[in-house]
């Protein structure tokens, strides 16, 4: 369902839509392209800066059916966290499903719809996806697992460490975590003895696999991240730290199931800058699941290994 930020006191008139470059100078504040890695395309993608803003949708990637839903709620800004345009491009012709994504913002109402990413400087935000991440599946965040040496605070990064209230055992955390998360076909994949006692816990929205050296570091019970590839999950897995201490579980969610509950954090963020300024706006958060595994068939365990 839609939020309504900053509704107008009865009997006054309805507050002003403020202008686009209004609504990303402020969160641009938050968000600041400063923070992005250097490869990274972050920022406004179309949007004419003086159209006014009155309702915005939070996605997580800028595909068909997010700007198909955009359209079906009169959006004036979409704002996702994965990047169109990740690398360079010489055409935004309709001819491909990213330029069909393009026209049909363009193209939509009045003013057509704003699109605007905020991707690796969302990851290191205080706060920003990891935090975000770590809420969801109860934890309280203790700092960051990369920290950003440009924060003189030290609660910037990539990445979060948290502890939960109390140890349970890696069986019933993963139940955790598959609960905190929106529901995807690829589901939760663990690495390590179910009857494990977890407590502290590395987290990170996303790809997280090449920041196993950090993990051990951290001396961390569990870690929760994306796309984690066979070998270099298997080498974690094996891998112990000084002290005998055996090498942290391994929890892999999908992607899209990590960096989703951003989108209600910085729909919060908005609605505190909506009331700041007295803006009137409206939001969603997509509830589409845009991951791109549809089906999960399991094995039979009698057949799960190679025939004897």
């Amino acid at each position: 369902m839609p939020s309504k930020l900053s509704e107008p006191v009865s009997g006054s008139h309805p507050a002003p839509a403020p202008p686009l470059s209004a609504v990303l100078g402020a969160l641009g504040e938050r968000y600041p392209a400063a923070w992005a890695e250097s490869w990274d395309a972050v920022g406004l993608v179309c949007g004419d800066p003086a159209a006014p803003v009155r309702r915005v949708l939070f996605a997580v990637d800028p595909v068909r059916q997010v700007a198909e839903e955009a359209v079906a709620f009169g959006a004036d800004l979409v704002i996702t966290h994965h990047p169109l345009y990740l690398r360079g491009t010489t055409t935004v012709a309709a001819t491909g499903f990213k330029g069909r994504v393009l026209h049909t913002l363009i193209r939509a109402g009045e003013h057509g719809i704003a699109l605007w990413t905020a991707h690796t400087n969302a990851d290191s935000a205080d706060p920003g996806v990891s935090d975000a991440l770590a809420e969801a599946i109860g934890l309280r965040v203790t700092g960051p697992l990369v920290p950003d040496p440009t924060d003189p605070a030290g609660r910037r990064g990539t990445g979060r460490i948290g502890e939960l209230p109390s140890a349970e055992p890696l069986a019933a955390f993963a139940r955790r975590v598959a609960a905190g998360l929106p529901a995807t076909a690829a589901g939760v994949r663990v690495a390590g003895d179910p009857e494990r006692p977890i407590r502290r816990v590395a987290v990170c929205g996303g790809s997280g696999d090449s920041f196993f050296d950090q993990v051990r570091a951290a001396e961390v019970d569990a870690y929760v991240t994306a796309d984690l590839r066979h070998h270099p999950a298997s080498e974690a897995a094996e891998h112990s730290v000084p002290g005998d201490r055996p090498a942290p579980a391994l929890v892999d969610a999908a992607h899209w199931a990590t960096e989703w509950p951003w989108l209600r954090l910085a729909e919060r963020e908005l609605q505190q800058i909506a009331e700041k300024h007295g803006w009137q706006l409206e939001t969603r958060v997509s509830t589409q699941v845009t991951d791109p595994w549809t089906l999960h068939a399991p094995m039979p365990a009698a057949e799960a290994g190679p025939a004897a």
